[in-house]
């Protein structure tokens, strides 16, 4: 494991498991048992994410939707791989500051969507963002490819 960017140092990021820097930073205090799932949940939850240039996160997906807001950095990009057994590459989603260039500064992944994350090619710095879950995130809801 490498030595976390400073991003991380500075806001107390632990390594993800698919990749990048994270900490939850937020759980609502309500619970709730959302059809399908197999417990209860918090109705949402938050995390700061970062990834360092040339970090990537894993295909991966969360049965519960999240949303992506970017906060600063370099732009970066979000692929949305389907819904099915495995992934499949897709055109991506730019989020960032240069929204009248067609980026955005937040998106949503559907519950049960495969997604991976990367700072644009050649960035020079970290990007962070803050991922929103609802119904809140759960390990017994997170698949890696």
């Amino acid at each position: 494991m490498t030595a976390p960017p400073p991003l991380a140092r500075a806001l107390d990021l632990a390594p993800h498991p698919e990749g990048g820097w994270f900490r939850r930073t937020w759980a609502t205090g309500p619970t709730l048992q959302p059809a399908g799932y197999p417990g209860p949940r918090v109705s949402a939850t938050a995390i700061h994410y970062v990834l360092a240039p040339g970090e990537e996160s894993r295909w991966h997906r969360v049965r519960s939707d999240e949303l992506w807001c970017w906060h600063r950095g370099p732009a970066l990009s979000l692929w949305l791989g389907g819904d099915g057994e495995h992934p499949v590459e897709a055109d991506a989603i730019v989020l960032g500051a240069r929204v009248e260039d067609g980026q955005a500064p937040h998106a949503l992944v559907p519950g049960g969507v495969w997604q991976r994350a990367a700072p644009e090619p050649g960035a020079d710095a970290e990007v962070l963002v803050t991922c929103v879950v609802s119904p809140g995130f759960d390990e017994d809801d997170f698949t890696l490819a």
